[in-house]
């Protein structure tokens, strides 16, 4: 059965471990499909991005065998698939004095998985460009306020246009477009560097990949769009604004294929 209980280095976290967290929100953290035989893809790629953002958050190295023993201990008896969260915080970090938060803990948290890829998704865009957007940190308020906007005009999530006129990212997803060349096109501008994007760089080597600025009328004018991140996979953009992109896509079936063929790696 699922779970809800939350872990903070092992142990049940409690309110006052979680307050912190909540009032003060300096921390950062990555998401990891865990598949059915308990594999995830791309594992070595989160505890790189969790040591990565340690480091430039915190000042501070992270034990990634710590990471994988409190993942194991938090999937334990858990349903699968599912989604496990991993989130680096300082428990005893002062909004007085974020320099002094350099001490890490490591909160574990887990949910259920979706199907993948899930429905073809409407995007609306929006102005918005995220702080250290090299860091998946957890510091959502502005992007989630953008998806609220997206979704209360009726579309499913917000794509981000960013003052400089060019597409980066969504709301919780990197964006890849196909062109008219059947190349897969990644926007060139401050975004984050998806596991997902990374690994479809990486095995998707039989259709050419480029990054380019991509203005929001190049999107609308691409072959295909799709969201990509390690909860949907590669997940088609049925529409940006109002106009209307196709979901079926001889490159985007590829990408979809070569993702779901790749080979997770075990905690």
């Amino acid at each position: 059965m699922l779970g809800r209980m939350l872990t903070l280095d092992g142990q049940p976290a409690t309110a006052a471990d979680l307050q912190p967290l909540a009032l003060t929100n300096l921390a950062h953290f990555t998401s990891m499909r865990v598949d059915t035989d308990g594999s995830i893809r791309g594992l070595s790629l989160h505890m790189e991005r969790l040591v990565r953002d340690c480091k430039i958050v915190f000042g501070a190295d992270l034990d990634t065998d710590r990471v994988r023993a409190y993942v194991r201990q938090g999937l334990a008896g858990q349903d699968r698939p599912c989604t496990v969260r991993v989130t680096i915080y300082d428990p005893k970090v002062d909004m007085g004095r974020p320099a002094d938060a350099d001490d890490p803990h490591i909160l574990v948290s887990v949910r259920g998985a979706g199907t993948i890829p899930p429905a073809p998704l409407r995007a609306m865009s929006v102005t918005y460009e995220r702080d250290l957007p090299e860091v998946k940190h957890t510091g959502l308020f502005g992007a989630l306020h953008a998806r609220r906007t997206a979704q209360l005009a009726g579309y499913g999530d917000a794509l981000f246009v960013g003052r400089d006129g060019y597409v980066s990212e969504g709301g919780t997803w990197n964006v890849g477009f196909v062109d008219g060349e059947g190349t897969v096109v990644w926007p060139k501008a401050p975004v984050l560097p998806g596991v997902t994007t990374a690994l479809l760089q990486q095995h998707v080597t039989a259709i050419e990949h480029r990054t380019a600025t991509v203005t929001l009328d190049q999107a609308k004018g691409m072959a295909a769009a799709f969201a990509t991140n390690t909860s949907i996979g590669v997940r088609p953009l049925s529409a940006i604004d109002d106009t209307t992109l196709p979901t079926e896509h001889p490159v985007m079936s590829a990408l979809t294929e070569t993702y779901l063929s790749i080979t997770g790696e075990t905690l």
